[in-house]
Formats: C-alpha cells, structure tokens, sequence
C-alpha cells in the first residue's frame, strides 16, 4: 500500500495525527494533504510528458540527420578522382576479345560465309 509502511505503523501514525490535530481539524487535515498530494501527482505527470515529447523529438531531429545525411552522400559526386574506379571488363563483352581467339574468330566467319555461299541455290 505505502511502499514498506505496514498496518500497524499506518494505525501508529494516524493515532499521534489524531492527538496533534484532534478529532475536529483531522478530517480538514487529510483533506488537505489528499488535495496537495494529487496536485504534486498531477504536476509531475505534466513534467513527465514533457521531459517524454523532449525526448521523441530530439530522436526524430537525430533520425531526420541521418536521412538527410544518406541522401548528400548518395547525391554528392566523389571528391577524390583516386575513389573513382573503372570496373573490371566483363567476360561478356564482344567488343573484346583475348588475342589468341581473334584469329579464330576471323576464320571462323570467313568459313560461315563460303558455306552459305556454297549452300545456295543457283
């Protein structure tokens, strides 16, 4: 109920507030507190949500850099000619050739052509 305040401390308590304050002011008194203890819940509920919004909005600022970060980097050219790469030649390009098929390839075609010619009607 109270953290570690147990029953008969509680009783022990509310015995010497009704000593103190009487058995007229006591209900006036816990009234009061009541009051003012829902008024300092109430506040640091407030200062809670606002501490809480601080917080998201600072993440989203941070997230917002990031992207905005992402997309200079992705936008902005190479600053260095040495980061500028040329990529490999493929295999599959037929503009180039290894020396030792290009005369192959030559007589290959020179074959295709006379058999064509060969195989045509006159």
């Amino acid at each position: 109920m109270f953290g570690s305040i147990g029953v008969p401390e509680l009783l022990i308590i509310l015995a010497i507030a009704l000593l103190i304050f009487g058995p007229k002011k006591l209900p006036e008194v816990g009234k009061s507190i009541g009051k003012a203890l829902r008024e300092f819940r109430k506040t640091s509920d407030e200062i809670k949500g606002k501490i809480e919004d601080e917080i998201q909005a600072e993440e989203f600022k941070e997230i917002q850099k990031d992207i905005d970060n992402i997309g200079k980097k992705e936008t902005r050219p190479p600053s260095t000619p040495d980061s500028i790469e040329e990529p490999p030649p493929s295999p599959y390009d037929q503009d180039q050739e290894p020396e030792e098929n290009k005369g192959k390839t030559e007589t290959n075609k020179q074959e295709t052509k006379k058999d064509e010619e060969g195989n045509k009607k006159p």
